[in-house]
């Protein structure tokens, strides 16, 4: 659909909002912040911050929902003959597709400033790896849904558990050696396949292989 003047005046707006709020956090520090210096610098009323955002944290994570509403809709979608890991697999794939072309531009100092902000700010933090727990949590029901009565709630969570932590750690690598945004996301991609060869093995009885573990702790010899 074609953007209206209206919609991309308020993207622009919002854009311009979290720009100006990242490069002061970085400037004199996220705490040292406050959403009246952020509004000015940003040339807005602080009524205009508000109308986008309800704190200045959720400036920090301003595309979480959009990012689980896209990694979320397509395990909701699985393909005929398509395994849990199959699917997996895809919903990352798909995700990257669609959100690449919406990031803008950074370059390599501008990624490790952000980087820096959340791992050197308690309360970012501790609200990101609130949204990380609750993004695997979902994942996780939705991949259930995906298979009902064919795939155990600990194989699914180890299985998105092993996805979203290499991704993750392979994109945070990427960015600490200084690399570009577009090394970022092979980074990502590559992370996403070491996760995929563990992954595909889960068939969608997972449930039914659990038995052997506990045959395994029963016949232990201590």
């Amino acid at each position: 659909m074609e953007e209206s003047r209206r919609d991309r005046k308020k993207r622009l707006t919002r854009q311009r909002i979290i720009a100006t709020a990242m490069r002061l956090f970085a400037e004199q520090g996220y705490e040292q912040t406050t959403v009246a210096q952020i509004a000015a610098a940003a040339d807005v009323d602080p009524k205009t911050f508000f109308n986008y955002f309800r704190a200045k944290d959720e400036v920090v994570f301003a595309d979480t929902e959009h990012i689980f509403g896209m990694l979320l809709g397509a395990l909701a979608a699985p393909r005929p003959k398509e395994g849990p890991g199959e699917l997996l697999a895809r919903a990352v794939q798909e995700y990257a597709a669609r959100r690449r072309p919406e990031v803008p531009r950074k370059e390599p100092e501008e990624l490790s400033a952000g980087v820096r902000l959340m791992m050197t700010t308690p309360a970012l933090q501790a609200k990101g790896l609130y949204l990380m727990l609750d993004l695997q949590r979902r994942m996780a029901g939705e991949l259930l849904k995906a298979f009902p009565g064919r795939l155990d709630p600990i194989t699914a969570a180890a299985m998105i558990g092993s996805l979203i932590g290499a991704v993750q750690q392979a994109s945070l690598a990427s960015v600490e050696l200084g690399r570009s945004q577009d090394e970022l996301w092979r980074a990502a991609r590559h992370g996403l396949d070491v996760a995929a060869r563990g992954l595909l093995s889960v068939r969608a009885n997972a449930a039914e292989d659990d038995e052997p573990a506990h045959a395994a702790e029963g016949n232990d010899p201590s």
